[in-house]
C-alpha cells in the first residue's frame, strides 16, 4: 500500500474520479434544467400563454438559467402545434454517446499529464 501512495497512484485516482464525478453532475443538471424549462413551455401552453408571456416567466423563475428565447418560442410553437414529448427528437449521424476512443485518448493525456 505504502508503494501506491509514494508513487501519487492513489491520489491521481481520486483527482480522476472527482473530475468525473463533476462532469457528469454538470451534465446531469444541464439535461435536468433543458427538460425541466420544456415541461413550464408545454404547462404555459396549456394555459394559453403566449410564448413571450412563457419566456418571461421562465426568465422570472430560473433566471439566467433559463432557455434561449429562440428555443422558448421553437418547444412554445411545437407544444400549441400538438406535440407531447419534451425529448429532443433523434438525429441522423449523430453519436449516442460521447465515448469513443479518441475522447478516452485526450481524457487519458489530460490525466497523464497532470499527475
Amino acid at each position: 500500500m505504502s508503494l501506491l501512495v509514494s508513487t501519487g497512484l492513489v491520489e491521481s485516482v481520486v483527482r480522476y474520479c472527482c473530475l468525473c464525478m463533476v462532469v457528469f453532475h454538470h451534465l446531469v443538471m444541464f439535461v435536468m434544467q433543458e427538460n425541466i424549462g420544456r415541461y413550464a413551455i408545454k404547462f404555459c401552453v396549456k394555459l394559453n400563454k403566449s410564448a413571450t408571456e412563457t419566456f418571461a416567466s421562465l426568465n422570472e423563475a430560473y433566471g439566467d438559467a433559463t432557455l434561449s428565447r429562440t428555443m422558448v418560442f421553437k418547444w412554445h410553437k411545437a407544444f400549441k402545434e400538438g406535440r407531447e414529448n419534451v425529448e429532443d427528437d433523434p438525429h441522423s449521424g449523430r453519436p449516442i454517446l460521447s465515448i469513443n476512443d479518441q475522447n478516452v485518448e485526450v481524457v487519458q493525456a489530460v490525466m497523464a499529464k497532470d499527475r
